[in-house]
C-alpha cells in the first residue's frame, strides 16, 4: 500500500465517499460537480489515484473505503506523533497541554481511554 495521505483537495474528495458511501461512480461524478465543479474525467482521476493507495475501491461501478476516516485520521495522528515526538504520546501531550488546557469532560475521557487500556 502507498503511504497514506490526502491533500486539500483530495481530502475534499475522500469526504464526499466517506459521506456517501456506497455511491455508484455516476452518483460520485454527480457529486463531485455540485460540491467541487469537477468534470468527469477529474473525479475518476482522482479516484483512480486514491484507489491506487488503498483508501477506496471500485468493484462493479460502486465505490467503497478501504479504510474509514476515523482509521485515516488514526493512521494520520500516529504518524505526526511518531515523527514529531519520536513516537512519545506523552511528550505529545505535555506539548499539547502546554498552550491549551483540556476541559474536565475531555480529561474525563482521557483518563476513560487509560483505563481502559
Amino acid at each position: 500500500m502507498e503511504e497514506i495521505r490526502l491533500g486539500l483537495v483530495e481530502s475534499r474528495f475522500a469526504d464526499i465517499v466517506w459521506r456517501n458511501e456506497p455511491l455508484s461512480t455516476k452518483e460520485l461524478v454527480a457529486i463531485c460537480q455540485k460540491e467541487l465543479n469537477w468534470k468527469r474525467t477529474t473525479t475518476y482521476t482522482v479516484l483512480k489515484k486514491l484507489c491506487e493507495r488503498g483508501i477506496f475501491e471500485t468493484e462493479n461501478s460502486t465505490v467503497t473505503s478501504l479504510i474509514s476516516k476515523e482509521q485515516f485520521f488514526s493512521i494520520q495522528s500516529e504518524k505526526f506523533v511518531d515523527e514529531t515526538f519520536n513516537g512519545s504520546l506523552p511528550a505529545f501531550v505535555a506539548a499539547f497541554t502546554a498552550r491549551k488546557t483540556p476541559t474536565a469532560e475531555e480529561a474525563e475521557a482521557i483518563r476513560k481511554m487509560i483505563d481502559k487500556f
